[in-house]
């Protein structure tokens, strides 16, 4: 299911190996996991004006049906900074009330709260931590859209370890 949606990958600049690693992941034969890439809408240059890039982030994130926010000291820091990209794509994923997979770069399962910009923890919205793993991150692409979709949860919720478990991690 996670390859149908539009995904948009958020991440502070100093991880966008990262970033690179889960493209890898994608064009692997050997990895069960896909994403459609929402950065491959409205490119933007270098060279751009900041409102210029700013348009089309926003417009990136209009096409995205979910998030996989890649949770960092660094990304908790970029995006509680609305001057920054990061904190103008946190904004925008409470504007556009965004479904929200906090990928902990370091492996925790845990809700790291020193991970999660300050503004998503203040809303309560609901979002779901994982590991940067590509089974359980490609696990709640497909799982957790449909929950978030209900309305019904608040925070940051996490995937007991049967889950890992049952997808061999």
């Amino acid at each position: 299911m996670s390859y149908r949606n539009k995904t948009y990958v958020a991440f502070a600049s100093e991880n966008i190996h990262c970033y690179r690693l889960m493209e890898a992941w994608r064009e692997s034969e050997h990895i069960d996991f896909n994403f459609y890439d929402a950065h491959d809408l409205f490119i933007s240059r270098d060279s751009s004006q900041r409102d210029t890039i700013k348009k089309n982030l926003r417009e990136r994130m209009k096409n995205a049906k979910q998030i996989v926010l890649l949770g960092t000291s660094e990304c908790r820091k970029k995006g509680g900074d609305p001057y920054t990209f990061l904190g103008y794509e946190i904004e925008l994923i409470l504007e556009f009330n965004l479904p929200v997979i906090v990928a902990n770069i370091g492996g925790s399962r845990k809700v790291e709260n020193t991970f999660i910009p300050q503004p998503l923890i203040n809303s309560d919205h609901y979002m779901v931590a994982v590991s940067f793993q590509p089974a359980i991150i490609k696990h709640a692409l497909d799982k957790y859209t449909l929950e978030f979709s209900q309305g019904i949860k608040k925070g940051c919720q996490i995937y007991g370890d049967s889950v890992y478990k049952s997808l061999g991690i």
